[in-house]
């Protein structure tokens, strides 16, 4: 867990900073975090990371076109060296709050770094956690929430939350049963779509979020942009719905593998996985989006490390992993998924 004085130093970078950047994790966890943070300062600007795995050298170009003056990075594992450097070239400090596996100390020596993960007693809480723990602005909770949910993590303050809100969740201890069966799971799914949309569309639902004093507004339609998100949400939730129905039919018929793979415009492959985990729990759960010649994968399983287990399935195959114990990605080429496949069932069968 972090520290209080950690806790302290990060509160005081965000009050210091006129014009902060934050970039984050293209999740409701970083989505979350990044609100949370800029709620409590009313200024900065937020900028969701599309690249993969790292925050790539292309965002280099948005420190001098918005002339922050701090940068904070949320929710990413990875960061490119060349985006470090811009950073120190122009002189901006650079404060990155993650709960990924910790960086190597010697990457990260220059840079004000939070990781629970890196604390005398390690945890791996959401980063939308820390980041209310930071802020503490008490009307700001049903935010932090959203993050937490959306991470399958509860945190202490899950039941008087429900309490607070019946109609939108009754408390459960397994938070799958809240994301899959409640209006705020909901609400945390509108959001996630949300993410996927175009440019403007993104920025559109930031700004409304920077603004909404409660989570009903959104999921009642209660304003223009309220409406007009719900109904962004529809048109791609229509899509979801029939790829779900397909994987579940996939499902229904394995083993202790569920392959599922689908292309087209819609790169939801976290989201197609974290469902059929929901339906599927004793399954491992492996969903490939096929875009061009790469494939981006999502895993999930409840009973092995998929940290390491990938480290043996990728060990000659090209391309990048990395995530959680029970939920991580993986981008490798066209050309490997099948021998991909193979090393999966072979790795699987030592487990």
């Amino acid at each position: 867990m972090l520290s209080k004085d950690e806790l302290v130093k990060i509160r005081g970078f965000l009050e210091e900073s006129q014009n902060p950047i934050f970039f984050y994790d293209n999740d409701v966890d970083g989505l979350s975090s990044y609100l949370l943070l800029a709620r409590f300062i009313g200024r900065g600007k937020g900028i969701a990371i599309k690249s993969y795995p790292d925050l790539s050298a292309v965002y280099i170009r948005k420190l001098n076109e918005i002339k922050a003056d701090a940068v904070f990075i949320l929710d990413k594992p990875l960061v490119a060296p060349e985006f470090l450097e811009a950073c120190s070239q122009l002189g901006l400090p650079l404060i990155w709050i993650d709960h990924h596996a910790p960086q190597d100390k010697e990457f990260v020596k220059d840079i004000n770094y939070f990781n629970p993960l890196n604390s005398s007693k390690p945890s791996s809480e959401p980063v939308s956690y820390w980041c209310y723990q930071a802020t503490k602005k008490k009307e700001d909770e049903w935010v932090a929430m959203l993050g937490c949910l959306a991470d399958y993590y509860l945190p202490e303050f899950a039941q008087e939350f429900a309490e607070k809100y019946p109609n939108l969740l009754t408390y459960h201890n397994d938070p799958a049963k809240i994301l899959f069966g409640s209006q705020f799971g909901k609400l945390v799914k509108i959001l996630s779509f949300s993410l996927k949309d175009r440019t403007s569309n993104v920025v559109r639902m930031m700004k409304f979020m920077l603004k909404a004093d409660n989570p009903n507004i959104l999921l009642n339609k209660e304003t223009k942009d309220a409406e007009f998100i719900y109904s962004r949400f529809e048109r791609i939730d229509r899509k979801y719905e029939k790829l779900i129905e397909k994987a579940r039919k996939v499902g229904e018929k394995s083993g202790r593998v569920l392959f599922f793979s689908y292309s087209g415009d819609l790169s939801i492959s976290a989201e197609i996985s974290n469902e059929l985990q929901y339906h599927f729990p004793k399954k491992l759960i492996v969903v490939s989006y096929l875009s061009g010649s790469k494939v981006n994968i999502s895993f999930r399983d409840t009973k092995i490390d998929l940290r390491e287990f990938l480290d043996k399935v990728m060990e000659d195959i090209e391309g990048t992993h990395g995530g959680h114990k029970a939920a991580c990605g993986a981008t490798i080429n066209v050309s490997d998924i099948d021998n991909f496949k193979q090393n999966l069932l072979n790795v699987l069968k030592k487990y």
